[in-house]
């Protein structure tokens, strides 16, 4: 074999392109504009959307009745403001500093790469089974347009001998008591046993048949949402003018509508009264969290995707508070309407509150559509409140897949961008293909492990990492100085001490927390098998695993000894920092690829004499990284 070329014919570098070739423009900042959103209002509209979802519905309600009632708001702000809006606010200055992806912004830190890969898998595996909840609620929406809904009576095919329909009771008038304790609803029936078919399958092991009638609302809502997000933050930044305002108009017509009805007070009073003795106990202050934590969608890389579209100077302080203070108040609005129609139900059923509260899908495809079934007109009342749903979902989902697509393309700008919307429909199909098997009979076991282990604990561990990279690797102070680039103020001393101590300390009490009182999953009365529970716990290590397997290529691709390699790793690449030109000042002037490094010019200067236009703030940006070097080495 002959010699290595290199060491006789010189080889010309790829990036000396002379101007007149084709590729001239590799120089360039960038191969084609990432774009802006178009709109004021869309960034923020699209960040409203983006925390208030399906959880709002149905998870906060049920939190708030079990874990003490009124008093849970007492942690629940507590926890906002330790835990939910510096990490907010954290993420939105991180994406509109960088104007880059969940992946690209690690040039912050090489070293830490992989926990942008650990978000990316995180976030694709919530889109798979986010989109399943969508399509159930498409299939209700559907069934809604009938003028007598299918799940008010027994009788149908799918319902058993246990069916009790408490219309029937109703007009009987029955005097004789009834034994209620082991029937089923009409809508609990209508559920398990028709859209889901669930006794075609005995577990998780045995997925039995695809439901076509499911899988057709599956590749709609994907085909809706693929439409959205077609042309990126362009399209779906307009369509949450109405996704994200749509809801409200909803939640208040069926506000006022249960405050109307008569036992309302009764489902309120049960949401509402305080008992303050369960403050006392660790779990309701873990529950506040975790509300917090999923409701304000902290960790998914969506606030910071959402922000990288921004212009460098929009004021991301005051949105921070619109929005996490927004989805606080829309949680306890949607709670007022959801137990005020509980409340009529139990007084029409004649049993307590607390045996027709549920939470997660039970409350929105068994109770709540029963609810509505006791109501005039309910198919109107139906379709308002799968409508509601839908807006909801939507507008999270088009979050989820804007950060997958912004990730990739964000990495390969050059091939992909130019491509992205083939890019995003193959991305589409991939996580389609991948939720076929939601719609299988024994599809909901598998949404149920998808749910809990998926953005659990690894979840957790993303946020932490990134909150300690930023605040001890990349520096609190260079940190505090970039948002004072951006914003012209640096944060006060109550966003430090979160950053620094506060928030990656609950974060960490509550990975803890989790681990100690670990549960296995369940459905009803189904326990999932050992090797399911062990497919659920890899699936929440494998996003964590993706933080050492980072380290190890960055390490790798550094050259000297392996503590030299670490430290490179670990400090920002040279194009760290504003993507335009105009706002890099201070220590970031020219320091992107195709301009001239001033630290370089400065060493010329010294050398050789002569006077550039650079040597002004040269000298001042060496001023300051020396003043901030001594200051780390008395640190150490």
């Amino acid at each position: 074999p002959s010699p290595a070329p290199s060491l006789f014919q010189p080889v010309t570098p790829e990036l000396l392109v002379s101007p007149s070739s084709p590729d001239g423009d590799l120089g360039s900042e960038c191969p084609e504009d990432r774009g802006n959103w178009t709109g004021r209002l869309d960034f923020l509209l699209s960040c409203i959307g983006y925390c208030v979802g399906l959880g709002n519905v149905w998870r906060f309600p049920y939190r708030a009745y079990t874990n003490g009632g009124g008093a849970f708001l007492v942690p629940y702000f507590i926890m906002l403001a330790i835990c939910g809006i510096p990490i907010f606010f954290m993420e939105l200055s991180l994406g509109q500093f960088s104007s880059l992806g969940p992946l690209a912004v690690w040039k912050i830190s090489p070293l830490f790469k992989g926990v942008g890969m650990g978000t990316i898998l995180i976030v694709s595996l919530v889109a798979i089974y986010y989109n399943m909840i969508i399509a159930y609620v498409l299939f209700y929406l559907f069934a809604s347009l009938t003028s007598d809904l299918p799940w008010q009576h027994c009788g149908n095919w799918w319902n058993t001998e246990l069916c009790l329909d408490h219309h029937v009771l109703k007009a009987g008038n029955a005097t004789f008591p009834v034994n209620t304790s082991n029937t089923v609803s009409p809508s609990e029936e209508y559920w398990s046993r028709y859209v889901l078919h669930i006794q075609g399958s005995s577990g998780i092991g045995d997925p039995g048949r695809i439901r076509w009638n499911l899988c057709l609302c599956l590749l709609l809502s994907w085909t809706i949402v693929y439409l959205c997000i077609l042309k990126g933050v362009k399209s779906s930044g307009k369509v949450v003018y109405f996704t994200a305002t749509f809801p409200y108009l909803i939640l208040v017509m069926l506000l006022v509508r249960g405050v109307t009805l008569e036992g309302a007070w009764k489902g309120i009073r049960f949401y509402l009264t305080p008992q303050f003795d369960h403050l006392l106990s660790s779990k309701v202050w873990i529950e506040a969290a975790l509300q917090i934590f999923y409701s304000l969608g902290v960790g998914f890389g969506g606030l910071l995707t959402f922000a990288s579209y921004n212009t460098f100077h929009q004021n991301i302080y005051r949105d921070t508070f619109i929005v996490t203070l927004g989805n606080a108040i829309t949680s306890i609005l949607a709670g007022f309407a959801i137990f005020s129609v509980l409340g009529y139900m139990s007084q029409e059923l004649g049993v307590p509150v607390n045996q027709v509260a549920k939470a997660g899908p039970g409350l929105a495809f068994v109770v709540y559509p029963q609810a509505m079934t006791m109501l005039p007109l309910s198919p109107f009342w139906s379709f308002l409140f799968f409508f509601m749903l839908l807006t909801l979902g939507l507008d999270s989902q088009f979050a989820f897949m804007e950060t997958i697509v912004t990730a990739v393309t964000d990495e390969f700008p050059y091939y992909l961008r130019p491509k992205k919307a083939s890019f995003s429909a193959v991305i589409c199909i991939a996580l389609f293909l991948m939720g076929l098997i939601l719609t299988t009979e024994g599809g909901m076991y598998w949404l149920v492990l998808l749910d809990d282990y998926s953005a659990g604990f690894g979840l957790m561990v993303v946020v932490i990492a990134t909150c300690l990279v930023v605040t001890r690797v990349y520096g609190i102070k260079r940190f505090c100085r970039d948002i004072h680039m951006m914003l012209g103020f640096k944060p006060g001393p109550y966003f430090r001490a979160c950053w620094m101590v506060l928030s990656p300390a609950t974060m960490t009490a509550l990975l803890v927390y989790n681990i100690i009182k670990y549960q296995p999953s369940e459905y009803g009365a189904y326990r999932f098998p050992a090797w399911a529970e062990a497919l659920g716990i890899l699936m929440g290590l494998f996003s964590c695993l993706m933080i050492p397997a980072g380290m190890l290529v960055a390490v790798l691709r550094e050259e000297g000894t392996l503590w030299e390699r670490f430290q490179q790793a670990s400090r920002p690449t040279m194009d760290w920092g504003p993507s335009l030109e105009e706002n890099r000042t201070g220590a970031y002037v020219a320091s992107l690829a195709g301009s001239q490094s001033p630290k370089p010019l400065m060493v010329h200067m010294r050398k050789y004499g002569g006077i550039t236009s650079y040597e002004n703030t040269a000298v001042e940006v060496d001023r300051e990284i020396e003043e901030e070097e001594e200051e780390e080495e008395s640190m150490m």
